[in-house]
């Protein structure tokens, strides 16, 4: 990448901003970030910093924060998203999965942007099994083609693809990553999965599965995306692909400890389910829903071979995600 292209970054805070942002200021590269809160941006963390971050506070759903953020500017890399699966509606999710995407387009031909990349989901790709691993042409399968967050993010993709054909001079590259773990896991989002079993005794986790990843991969492949990997194309960022029954015992070998692992039965996921149903009908919020809780049920295997050959996406062992995860977290309580 070119040492003096300067990027609009935006979802900075969150755990795939915050390491794709490392990523460039240990590169050289200028970077304007949007934040809604400043204070939440770990900028102490990378000294690079003061020289080469300009911090901007305002909203990604507005025109004019956007534009003044943007102004001198060669490319944007969007990590924004609403991942909250509690949200009722699914109008919650489309502010930002969905309508920001037109803004960015719009922002791109005001300002004289022509690079974009756009992260998405591997939710919005139809998974595979162990023996056939999904690749990046698979249409998308139930549960996620009935997931409110899936379904505005696969909106989001399909107009950019739009554009993409329609503006050929432009470098318009889609990433799609799996399970991220690893630093910077601020609210924790991913790490609520690693701290749900953490040290104990006994762990009861579903018969599903995930394609787990090193964020900082996800993140490589980003910023390496930013001049390479083909215009209107979308990638797999995954890794692993792992049960959750073979993850929970990967965490307590990494972590030293014992713990006895049960399954969940299907069943007890689906009552969980309806009773969180019930719950959303009378208009409160909860994470559970059949539509949720089915994510826990399926294998959700992808192929990255696409990522690593196009984009020079690494390939670090999700053993080293699990303990960055837990050494970041020990470091960020203290």
């Amino acid at each position: 990448m070119s040492d003096d292209m300067t990027v609009l970054l935006l979802g900075g805070n969150g755990l795939l901003g915050h390491n794709v942002l490392r990523i460039l200021l240990e590169q050289g590269t200028e970077v304007h970030a949007l934040v809604r809160n400043p204070a939440l941006l770990h900028t102490g963390d990378f000294p690079q910093s003061s020289s080469l971050l300009t911090v901007y506070e305002g909203s990604l759903l507005n025109d004019d924060d956007l534009y003044r953020a943007a102004q001198g500017c060669d490319a944007i890399i969007n990590c924004a998203g609403t991942t909250d699966m509690s949200l009722l509606h699914y109008e919650d999710y489309l502010p930002v999965n969905t309508h920001l995407c037109h803004r960015l387009v719009k922002l791109m031909s005001q300002v004289g942007i022509s690079c974009l990349v756009h992260t998405s989901t591997a939710n919005t790709i139809g998974y595979g099994t162990p023996y056939r691993l999904a690749t990046e042409t698979e249409p998308m399968k139930p549960p996620f083609s009935n997931s409110f967050y899936g379904l505005s993010k696969k909106e989001g993709e399909e107009y950019l693809i739009q554009v993409a054909r329609r503006y050929t001079d432009w470098h318009i590259v889609i990433v799609n990553p799996g399970f991220m773990i690893g630093s910077y896991d601020t609210k924790p989002s991913s790490g609520a999965l690693l701290l749900a079993g953490y040290r104990k005794p006994l762990m009861v986790s579903p018969k599903g599965g995930k394609s787990f990843i090193h964020v900082a991969d996800a993140a490589a492949a980003i910023v390496n995306a930013l001049t390479m990997g083909r215009h209107g194309s979308r990638y797999l960022l995954t890794g692993e692909n792992l049960t959750l029954r073979q993850f929970y015992r990967l965490q307590a070998q990494v972590c030293c400890y014992r713990q006895l692992l049960l399954p969940l039965p299907n069943g007890l996921l689906r009552l969980a389910g309806w009773l969180g149903d019930l719950v959303r009908y009378c208009g409160l919020s909860t994470q559970l829903s059949t539509r949720n809780v089915r994510q826990l049920m399926v294998c959700e295997y992808y192929d990255n071979s696409r990522a690593v050959t196009d984009l020079a996406m690494p390939q670090t062992p999700v053993a080293h995600a699990i303990e960055d995860f837990f050494n970041w977290h020990s470091s960020a309580k203290r």
